[in-house]
């Protein structure tokens, strides 16, 4: 099988392939890549992390119940009490349901503010993720369907290549032409044959790049809906700027972990006030393990003179409400404080850079865009002249007027031509997709 033939079952197998393959829009793609991209998860991870903090930190300003199981013995030394008299007896019985609450948590917000400021931010930095993949899988998309006009330039330039080498032939036998011309279509031919190879690697190699990101499984069995040819038209510049201040998801996570910083300054505040608890017990406290103690007289613990009762209630409850002040702890609170003011100062820092970053890069997908789109029609026109000049040298070959060096070069000039526009439909594309992903339009 000659080169000729093996180039052209190459081009006639992919196009095959990208017939019965399923084709993928843009949008098809953003959306897989959002259900499949490792980031985006990650960042869902962090959203349910963060929500779950909340949920902590309500609970925490309700009552709580603790039950309390304890048995102590002590080593007896002739007397109800035992060695430890602390311990009240040879043995003690605690079994007790605890409720305790810090009355001042009802009104310290601070708390929850913070943590349902850092699950905005959270859930924010999700659609960060997201843009940053959708930038990666825009780039990827278009890199197929640049891949695959290569492709098909380089078929054409297979075929303008076959077309010289027999017009090549046809003047040797005439005596028209050298030997020498027939060389130069061969070796024009077999790099042609070699650049369609090349293609149809880039045009596999796109594919994988793009299939890790939107597939659960490694798969490059997909073709993409080519939509390089079709115009969009660029937004007026104040209300792109107007979309992306609304919608840029860098900003309202900058702003969401601004407030939670404002909060944590509260919170580090808190250390300065009083804290006011109350704990309640209910359950046994006793020297027998059991709601009432027929034997109270040896066991030491009646309230009664000369231990004169027989029984004892051992099942009860008792409370007790807790002030503690705060005097001094060496300036820690201070530290605390002057730490959070510093985290509320980065903060603001951080949303200040996020916005200038949101212009600028605002301003450079404009005017890449802008540039990208300028240069269509001359690019355009380029691809025409080419393709004009490469005629008008054949004719001037076969007419005995022009060399062979010409009629390759002039076919080299095409289909740089034919490439050269094509990247500036990618250009344009691309430069429109992340235009639109900043704008929150895609």
């Amino acid at each position: 099988m000659n080169g000729k033939t093996s180039c052209l079952l190459l081009a006639a197998a992919a196009t095959l392939a990208r017939a019965q393959t399923p084709a993928i829009t843009l949008p098809d793609a953003l959306a897989r890549a959002r259900q499949y991209g490792g980031q985006i998860q990650s960042a869902n991870f962090a959203v349910l992390l963060a929500k779950e903090d909340t949920k902590q930190t309500k609970a925490g300003r309700l009552p709580t119940l603790n039950a309390f199981n304890q048995y102590i013995y002590t080593e007896g030394n002739g007397t109800p009490s035992g060695v430890y008299v602390a311990n009240d007896g040879v043995h003690v019985y605690n079994e007790q349901a605890q409720v305790h609450e810090e009355l001042l948590s009802i009104v310290r917000k601070g708390e929850i503010r913070r943590a349902l400021a850092t699950e905005a931010a959270a859930a924010a930095r999700v659609e960060v993720a997201a843009r940053g993949l959708q930038a990666t899988v825009i780039q990827d998309y278009y890199s197929i369907a640049t891949a695959q006009h290569h492709f098909n330039n380089a078929q054409r330039s297979l075929t303008e290549a076959e077309q010289f080498l027999d017009i090549t032939q046809k003047q040797e036998k005439g005596g028209e032409a050298a030997h020498a011309d027939v060389i130069k279509a061969q070796i024009q031919l077999q790099q042609r044959q070699r650049d369609l190879q090349d293609s149809q690697v880039a045009i596999e190699k796109a594919k994988i790049a793009l299939g890790v990101l939107i597939f659960p499984n490694f798969t490059t069995d997909f073709s993409i809906n080519d939509d390089l040819a079709q115009a969009e038209l660029l937004p007026p510049v104040e209300e792109a700027r107007a979309k992306a201040v609304a919608t840029s998801p860098d900003v309202k996570a900058a702003r969401s972990t601004l407030e939670a910083a404002g909060y944590d300054v509260n919170v580090a505040r808190y250390a300065y006030l009083p804290s006011f608890s109350l704990d309640f017990f209910y359950g046994i406290d006793a020297n027998q393990f059991d709601a009432t103690s027929p034997r109270a007289q040896d066991s030491g613990r009646s309230t009664q003179p000369n231990y004169e009762v027989m029984n004892r209630q051992n099942l009860g409850y008792s409370g007790q409400v807790t002030l503690n002040i705060p005097v001094w702890n060496w300036g820690v609170t201070r530290s605390k404080i002057q730490q959070a003011e510093f985290k509320r100062a980065q903060s603001q820092l951080d949303l200040s850079l996020a916005e200038r970053t949101l212009q600028g890069n605002l301003a450079s997908a404009y005017a890449e865009a802008q540039a990208a789109q300028a240069q269509l029609d001359s690019l355009r026109s380029s691809v025409d002249l080419a393709a004009e000049s490469l005629r008008l040298t054949l004719l001037r070959y076969t007419a005995g007027e022009a060399n062979a060096l010409e009629v390759v070069d002039a076919q080299t000039t095409v289909t740089q031509a034919r490439n050269a526009y094509d990247d500036g439909l990618a250009r344009y594309r691309v430069a429109l997709a992340t235009l639109q992903t900043l704008t929150g339009t895609l």
